[in-house]
């Protein structure tokens, strides 16, 4: 989805050089992964005469944007940053919030060329930089292709809450080869390998929300945290209509940790909420009467309060409720060479069926991953 307003800067006929610099800057914007939301990912390269003069990307919340890190950085290696292009993976900002505006700090440095390769779609940004770069002579143009789709996969939450408010769901699952998603009573809860866990943490650690079903809670009393050295601890969610969520759990037990956000229907008990509070839980009252009317009125309000990613680890029937809300970006599903017995849940009548827009599989350990996306922004 490509906002109108690059349409003026657009150029498919960039150089093969170009494309190799892009592809650069955004490798380095993942530097910033898990550690600078609600921004987007962002880096830059500054290039004269084919030479790297510079290089930066946006590394924390509130820290440099990435073409100022790049100048910084041309500025530490004894350069002078006039007359180069900067190649940077999405548009510069023209705004004030906790930095300036990036455009300032590309006129001031007589920059001649900067080369993008995707649209900001806030509403604040929208083409306003770029063509206040143009104004003030520098050439601008914005890349198209597969530099263009990186970009903005790259970006996928941002995108979505800047178009509508809401924060980019991704689902993860792990199913037998039979299609069971839990085991039985008594026995580990872990289906996929433990190849597999290492790699949920990181997901964990790269997503501001991390979204539960009372169920799940229930049964395994989860920390729901990312067990990595230095992770950012995500926000963490139970979808409990009726405020069951035990006050001894270790998710109360646990909030120096991240914060709890238990999502309730509009005819919780109100002792039991009140208890919630009184433990340190936030509430969320969602609307409707039906569960995916709920759920989209909980995606509502974690978009106000700047979650820009859920990472939906509940089971399910919390993963048929977001399906039947239209509200699953993404799902990446383990599959674990194993078979469990029991009657296979798949293809239950009444399920809500989601087309892939693209889909890949690797093997993680013994498991087949399988990613697909559904949705792009």
């Amino acid at each position: 989805m490509i906002d109108e307003s690059i349409g003026p800067f657009m150029n498919t006929l960039l150089t093969d050089a170009d494309r190799l610099q892009l592809r650069h800057a955004l490798e380095l914007a993942e530097g910033g992964r898990g550690r600078v939301s609600p921004n987007p990912l962002v880096g830059a390269v500054l290039v004269r005469d084919g030479q790297l003069i510079g290089e930066g990307f946006h590394a924390e919340l509130g820290g440099l944007h990435a073409e100022r890190a790049a100048l910084a950085d041309c500025r530490s290696r004894g350069e002078n940053p006039a007359g180069a292009t900067m190649y940077v993976t999405l548009e510069p900002c023209a705004h004030q919030g906790r930095q300036p505006p990036c455009v300032d700090a590309i006129l001031e440095s007589g920059i001649k060329r900067v080369v993008i390769a995707s649209e900001d779609p806030s509403e604040k940004a929208a083409g306003r930089g770029p063509g206040m770069l143009r104004d003030g002579g520098v050439e601008v143009v914005f890349a198209a292709g597969a530099e263009a789709a990186r970009a903005r996969l790259l970006n996928q939450a941002f995108r979505k809450h800047a178009r509508t408010g809401l924060p980019l769901v991704t689902l993860k699952m792990a199913m037998s080869l039979d299609g069971q998603t839990t085991t039985a009573a008594g026995e580990s809860p872990w289906i996929s390998g433990e190849s597999s866990r290492p790699l949920v943490h990181r997901w964990r650690s790269e997503a501001d929300a991390i979204a539960v079903g009372i169920g799940t809670v229930l049964s395994d009393d989860p920390l729901l945290t990312a067990r990595q050295p230095g992770a950012r601890q995500p926000a963490r969610v139970v979808f409990d209509s009726e405020a069951r969520l035990p006050c001894g759990s270790q998710l109360l037990a646990t909030l120096d940790r991240s914060p709890l956000l238990v999502v309730v229907g509009p005819g919780a008990d109100a002792a039991r909420l009140g208890a919630l509070r009184d433990a340190g839980a936030e509430t969320i009252v969602a609307s409707g009467t039906i569960p995916a009317d709920r759920v989209t009125s909980a995606l509502i309000e974690l978009g106000r309060r700047n979650l820009t990613s859920v990472f939906l680890e509940g089971g399910r029937t919390l993963a048929a409720a977001f399906a039947a809300a239209d509200q699953i970006d993404e799902a990446r599903t383990f599959v674990a060479p194993t078979l469990l017995g029991g009657e296979p849940r798949l293809g239950e009548a009444g399920a809500v069926r989601l087309t892939a827009l693209e889909s890949h599989t690797e093997l993680v350990g013994e498991d087949t991953l399988i990613t697909a996306r559904f949705k792009e922004w």
